[in-house]
């Protein structure tokens, strides 16, 4: 039995499947059978398609003698059988009521829908389809029948045209990007923009963005040790675009606070931190040195990790962030247990100095410190108090003043 009739009535199904005998078969096309509405047409749909010419034409007579009333609870019934809110729905002689509950039936089959579309001449009901994104999403084949239909409305066609262009021309210009971008030896930046989230459905990046951004990608996926994030883990710290629009503000803020006020930087600025999460996670860990100077200063602290984590990043980029007062103190406290940066003098120097710095860290760096620069931060009044102590018994335990 097909997947879009449903009943578990033993007569219908038996109709259905072809297995009843010739007698029920035409009773149940007369309508003369004992059973409930949605049974009753269930069996005519089926038997209307029978390849006894006798039973279909009894079969098709009885659905036109139906009641509107019957047909229309039916309709709106979540329970109905997609294979008869699909006959509804293809029905050119249904009521506009009968037609807007099949509509706005979820069972009713994506191909019905996009039969109705095509046909009906009630502009309203268009709009109705169209509002649907989830099913146009689903079903393209339904926007082409909305905007091919001479009595669509413009609200109608604005609707499906938009869930084309967001949903799918976009999509289509996302991997045309990334087609171009590979023509041009630039492996790195078309398989971040293959599977880049802003760029695609709903995104907030067009396609001048994501040319720019693309500019900005130096790292290839094969090059990346994603091994300490759990991307799956990501969706608990999206933003809304709200908050990302707000962080984009005051990111820019701090940059002219900073004199770098270049409008190619605040455009860049902009455009980064308006993509999701797992983008600018990806993009930390791909970016070049300027996207991670950017990204380093991104409130998600899994973003600035990202940074960190970049392995074209520079010692000379380290020793910056180590005194950054503007970025996580969780990327600060990594910086410090990382073997190859620990050794950098500077670096670490750089760590104890910035009050971002995390207490413990910076005690545990006191001892590494030379004698001449625990004087400094014995006095540092820009350091937790405890730190300034700490240097000091250090200081004087090595013969200081």
């Amino acid at each position: 039995m097909s997947a879009n009739y449903t009943s578990t009535n033993p007569v219908v199904q038996a109709i259905v499947s072809g297995r009843a005998p010739q007698a029920a078969r035409m009773a149940a096309a007369r309508g003369l059978l004992p059973l409930p509405q949605a049974d009753l047409l269930e069996a005519l749909v089926a038997l209307r398609e029978s390849e006894d010419a006798e039973v279909a034409e009894a079969a098709s007579a009885t659905l036109d003698a139906q009641e509107r009333d019957a047909l229309l609870a039916v309709a709106k019934e979540a329970g109905t059988s997609p294979a008869v809110l699909g006959y509804l729905a293809a029905r050119r002689t249904s009521e506009r009521e009968i037609q807007e509950a099949v509509t706005l039936n979820a069972s009713t089959p994506d191909d019905a829908i996009a039969l109705l579309a095509s046909h009906t001449q009630d502009g309203s009901l268009l709009e109705l389809i169209a509002i649907n994104q989830q099913r146009l999403i689903r079903a393209p084949q339904i926007i082409d029948a909305i905007v091919s239909n001479p009595a669509r409305t413009p609200d109608a066609e604005r609707r499906a045209l938009e869930t084309r262009r967001e949903f799918f021309e976009k999509e289509r210009g996302a991997q045309q990007i990334a087609g171009e971008l590979r023509a041009r030896g630039k492996t790195a930046a078309a398989e971040f923009l293959e599977t880049a989230e802003s760029l695609g459905t709903g995104g907030t990046m067009d396609f001048d963005d994501a040319w720019l951004i693309a500019e900005h990608i130096e790292v290839s996926d094969i090059d990346i040790d994603d091994s300490w994030l759990a991307l799956e883990h990501i969706e608990i710290f999206e933003e809304s675009l709200e908050q990302r629009q707000a962080n984009a503000d005051r990111l820019i803020s701090e940059t002219l606070r900073e004199g770098e006020a270049a409008p190619e930087r605040i455009a860049l600025i902009r455009r980064i931190m308006l993509m999701t999460v797992k983008d600018r996670i990806k993009l930390g860990l791909k970016g070049d040195r300027e996207a991670r100077s950017i990204l380093i200063r991104d409130p998600n602290k899994i973003v600035a990790t990202a940074v960190i984590n970049n392995p074209r990043i520079t010692d000379h980029e380290v020793e910056s962030i180590a005194s950054m007062r503007t970025v996580a103190d969780e990327v600060l406290r990594l910086i410090s247990m990382n073997r190859a940066w620990a050794r950098s003098y500077t670096i670490i120097h750089n760590l104890v100095r910035n009050p971002r710095t995390p207490i413990t860290t910076s005690i545990s760096i006191l001892p590494r410190i030379r004698s001449k620069d625990l004087q400094h931060l014995s006095q540092n009044r820009n350091v937790p108090e405890g730190v300034r102590r700490q240097a000091a018994r250090l200081n004087q335990a090595r013969g200081g003043h």
